[in-house]
């Protein structure tokens, strides 16, 4: 079947030859055009149809079919964090890995978890990229590729409904507007009254509307030359910050109980320009990107119960349990607004050449604004507090933080890979990336932190880093014949630094907590990797392997301050990470698709200003992932095929944070879908966590839990024109 590890897309994406034997999926993901299977790093690649028949529509979806890969969903839309081999994210922090969409690299990761729109594949890349990527590829990269415009008029619309109850709308056009313009159009609408039950106000606590618009005209004058220019806009509407507090992360006993819905909206804007030239023995381009992310949230804060029986509120002596007795209850709200501009800049050389160059520039200017604070909850509801602490009386301010970011980087790379003959290759990249960072206090001069023994911040003060670092990355690849590949190599990825806001070091250290200050270090992780791919009975079966090592210095680990309601990043000194993975797929017959994979990880804490933390396995890592497939798509008559598919996916044991104090039984989920399609039309029916398992889908240090969903099913039809 089409899913599941680091090269399952032979089965993913094939279409079958005459002879029945599957064709390979093309990848770029080491920037030049190869064979899935001849690529020698561990890539999951997921073709158009494999989109469609799987039912991608979010990245939850591709990343839960891939081996020793997880995204931890929390809080927010904007916080979902990528973890890659043991290279992990938490909140505020640079992403772990560098996500490019058609050719442009994303540069918040707020805007990671939205849906997917018109995409013709996604590439899934492990383990350090920094040489081909940038500074966040620390982890790896995923390449997605939208659909191109088509010569002709042409046209798609897809809807469904689901058990929300709520219904989505898909629609699409492309087409010619002259000989040399082309145009693509798309969108999608998802509304829906939510999935878990809020039992104090009787209503769920997740319902969505999300709209999302794409549009892309393709100028391709003649003479070498192409200009692609893309916009897009994403507009979310949702709700945040229904935790509990437990602690033990396997407890999925407490109900969602929060006073306040409160609010998560974002909006999300990105227009690029992409022009090329292609000349005689090399090919220029130039990417100019604009960004926006703009995000407000409010809700309840701790203990997430409604007022008179939250902590704060309740009396020592009250049924609810022990209190403080201070007769009010407390609210949040964060603010997030991101602007962003990059521009890239290489030259290449032509793509199937035995010596393989490419050099190139890149700088991003980025301005960042964020907010946070608590506000008193007299159960009248809470206001969104963006750049000025509230006046209203039914909401007062109690706490408040804002900080500025600019910053400044700027990067120079190049490639070379070269083949010595039909059986060798030796591929090297280096990156030098500069981080530039200016962080000034914006939290009026009442609002700051005082600890004794910290220094006072000011209002208007300006707090200045810089980091950088080279990024190498070097593969030898050997095939000894058609149907293997062997490859081996040292990569650094290089991931920045930056700032927590203004005092929080002065307040983690009243609270004991330690590794969390003003500024958090940049990390690096050095890897070294090899791996094995084959393709056994006349292609019908691939079978492939990789082992890896890791040593991470300053990996990130989120740590929230109850005191003044902020979201922390500490560094862990030293991590090393070890693991492997192993996948099989099999097609014996055109209509056919079986896969297995497993994915392991060993993660072990080597330094950390706590030493009772040493030897510990590092933050929000799982032991291992475990997928299982199959797909049957048998012709039915001469002009309908059917469509039934299974995925099972177990997740291992997970921790959370450096002491271990909890630990996450294994998750086992499945997904089916079954259905009917013709040349123009489809109609399918899927459910998503088949069996209902009930889980956390993250533990945060101070016991908050954040539930997972539970099943999901409906029905959907498409038709193309």
């Amino acid at each position: 079947m089409a899913t599941a590890a680091a090269v399952p897309s032979v089965a993913l994406a094939q279409e079958t030859t005459a002879e029945d034997a599957p064709k390979e999926i093309v990848v770029s993901a080491l920037r030049r055009d190869q064979n899935l299977q001849d690529v020698p790093a561990a890539v999951t690649a997921f073709s158009a149809e494999t989109i469609e028949n799987a039912g991608i529509e979010k990245p939850l979806d591709f990343i839960n079919l891939t081996s020793n890969v997880n995204l931890v969903e929390t809080q927010n839309s904007g916080n979902a964090f990528i973890i890659i081999r043991g290279i992990t994210q938490a909140r505020n922090s640079e992403p772990s890995v560098a996500v490019v969409i058609d050719g442009v690299q994303q540069v918040n990761p707020a805007a990671f978890n939205q849906e997917l729109v018109d995409i013709a594949q996604i590439e899934v890349l492990k383990g350090p990229q920094g040489g081909l990527y940038g500074r966040n590829a620390i982890g790896g990269a995923i390449i997605i590729t939208s659909q191109k415009p088509t010569d002709e008029f042409s046209g798609s619309i897809k809807a469904g409904i689901d058990n929300g109850f709520g219904w989505n709308v898909r629609a699409g056009i492309s087409g010619p507007l002259s000989d040399t313009v082309k145009y693509r159009v798309s969108g999608s609408y998802r509304d829906t009254k939510g999935y878990l039950p809020n039992t104090f106000l009787k209503e769920d606590a997740d319902p969505v509307k999300d709209l999302s618009l794409r549009g892309n005209l393709l100028f391709e004058p003649g003479n070498g030359w192409t200009a692609d220019f893309r916009a897009s806009y994403a507009k979310l509407e949702t709700q945040a910050l229904y935790f509990n507090i437990v602690n033990d992360v396997n407890d999925v006993s407490l109900p969602i109980r929060v006073n306040n819905r409160g609010i998560n909206n974002r909006d999300i804007v990105n227009v690029a320009a992409k022009f090329a030239y292609e000349g005689d023995g090399f090919t220029a381009t130039s990417i100019t990107s604009y960004d926006t992310v703009k995000e407000i949230l409010t809700g309840d804060a701790f203990d997430f119960r409604p007022v008179n029986e939250s902590f704060l509120f309740r009396p020592a002596n009250s049924p609810f349990g022990f209190g403080l007795g201070f007769g009010i209850d407390i609210a949040q709200s964060q603010y997030l607004n991101v602007k962003a501009v990059s521009q890239e800049i290489r030259i290449e050389s032509p793509k199937n050449d035995k010596l393989f160059w490419m050099f190139g520039g890149y700088f991003i200017d980025t301005a960042r604004f964020i907010s946070t604070g608590n506000l008193v909850d007299f159960g009248q509801g809470v206001v969104p507090v963006y750049r000025s602490p509230s006046t209203s009386p039914s909401s007062p301010q109690q706490t408040f933080l804002a900080d500025s970011q600019n910053n400044y980087a700027w990067a120079v790379f190049g490639n070379l890979g070269y083949e010595f003959s039909d059986q060798i290759r030796v591929d090297g990249s280096l990156r030098y990336d500069r981080d530039k960072r200016v962080n000034t206090t914006l939290t009026p001069t009442a609002f700051l932190p005082n600890v004794p023994g910290f220094p006072q911040g000011a209002t208007g003060q300006k707090r200045r880093a810089t980091f950088d670092d080279l990024q190498p990355k070097v593969t030898l690849t050997y095939q000894p014949s058609d149907d293997v590949t062997l490859y081996g190599g040292y990569s650094r990825g290089f991931r920045s630094g930056g700032f927590n806001q203004t005092g929080v070091g002065g307040v983690a250290s009243s609270n004991n907590i330690v590794g969390v200050s003003d500024l958090f270090k940049d990390e690096t992780a050095s890897t070294f990797e090899a791996g094995v791919k084959t393709r056994l009975l006349d292609r019908k079966l691939t079978l492939n392997a990789a082992v890896y090592s890791t040593i991470s210095k300053n990996s990130y680990f989120f740590v929230f301050l109850a005191a003044n309601s902020t979201q922390n990043l500490g560094n862990v000194p030293k991590t090393k990470i070890q693991g492997f993975e192993i996948e099989a797929n099999f097609r014996p017959t055109s209509d056919i698709q079986l896969n297995a994979a497993a994915g392991y990880t060993f993660s072990e804490i080597k330094e950390f200003p706590d030493a009772s933390a040493i030897g510990n396995e590092a933050p929000l890592i799982s032991r291992y992932t475990y997928n299982l497939g199959a797909q049957y798509t048998p012709q039915l008559t001469d002009t309908l095929d059917g469509l039934f598919r299974v995925d099972y996916r177990r997740t291992g044991k997970t921790w959370w944070e450096p002491f271990n104090t909890t630990v996450r039984q294994p998750v086992d989920l499945v997904d089916v879908r079954a259905g009917v399609n013709s040349d123009s039309w489809s109609m399918a029916a899927f459910a998503s966590n088949l069996f209902n398992e009930t889980y956390n889908a993250e533990f945060s240090p101070g016991g908050f839990v954040f539930k997972a969903r539970p099943r999901i099913y409906g029905l959907e039809a498409s038709y193309k024109f």
